[in-house]
């Protein structure tokens, strides 16, 4: 029999984080969640415990304390099979505009924190041999736009670092994994008017992120397929038209 592997989970109380750490609960993973609100973080753990019967602990980390992200990597014993991200503030773009100290969190809370942790912990899986690494990023990431783009470029910077990491890692048997879920229904988009056919659910994306860890799949990839082509064709659209738009 082999042994049970282990999740980090970073993000635990964010909707796409429970509906992860319970995919990967179901498939027989032993989990550990991290949280700013450990109490919130409780409660999801005991849900998952009792749901699916696997060992769930959870402890506090804030991925803003950045002078604390090398000893709670080094308080891992041992260290998980994989770890995954689910970290993200949307935050408001008008606000950001004007509010330096709020352009400044969405930006860390993005970007800042999650690279460092995830750049933390890829170097103990390089030196180890193997292991996933996953960071939950943003299709805003894929180009700039009026309405979100302190936002997209916190996500624009943690995906080229997912990118460079995957290259790095390339010769190691270690697996970087970008999930680009599109709009999900959450907490977080509570109140927008989402298209169905590119809005997913957190428990779709929690079985994604699965998939592409169980199946080894380093690389980036769109929850909903049809993100591809229609964030490709936004690529596409010439400067002078794209700045006319209005999106």
């Amino acid at each position: 029999m082999s042994e049970q592997k282990t999740l980090l989970l970073i993000g635990a109380t964010s909707d796409i984080g429970h509906a992860t750490a319970t995919a990967f609960a179901k498939a027989g993973w032993r989990i550990h969640l991290t949280a700013r609100n450990l109490e919130a973080a409780e409660r999801n753990r005991a849900d998952i415990a009792v749901r699916t019967s696997v060992p769930v602990t959870a402890e506090v980390l804030n991925i803003l304390d950045t002078e604390k992200l090398e000893s709670f990597v080094g308080g891992l014993v041992p260290l998980p099979d994989a770890v995954v991200c689910v970290v993200g503030e949307l935050g408001d773009q008008q606000r950001a505009q004007t509010d330096i100290a709020h352009a400044a969190r969405v930006i860390r809370t993005n970007f800042e924190g999650p690279s460092l942790l995830l750049g933390i912990l890829a170097e103990r899986f390089i030196q180890r041999g193997h292991g996933s690494i996953v960071g939950v990023s943003s299709v805003a990431g894929d180009r700039g736009r009026g309405s979100n783009y302190v936002y997209g470029a916190a996500k624009a910077g943690f995906s080229a670092f997912l990118s460079g990491l995957r290259n790095r890692a390339s010769a190691s048997n270690v697996q970087v994994i970008t999930i680009k879920p599109g709009f999900v229904r959450t907490r977080m988009t509570s109140g927008m008017k989402l298209p169905p056919l590119l809005t997913a659910e957190p428990d779709e994306v929690g079985n994604a992120i699965l998939a592409a860890v169980e199946k080894s799949r380093s690389g980036v990839h769109y929850v909903r397929k049809i993100w591809r082509p229609v964030m490709t064709a936004i690529c596409l659209i010439p400067e002078p038209v794209f700045k006319k738009m209005r999106l």
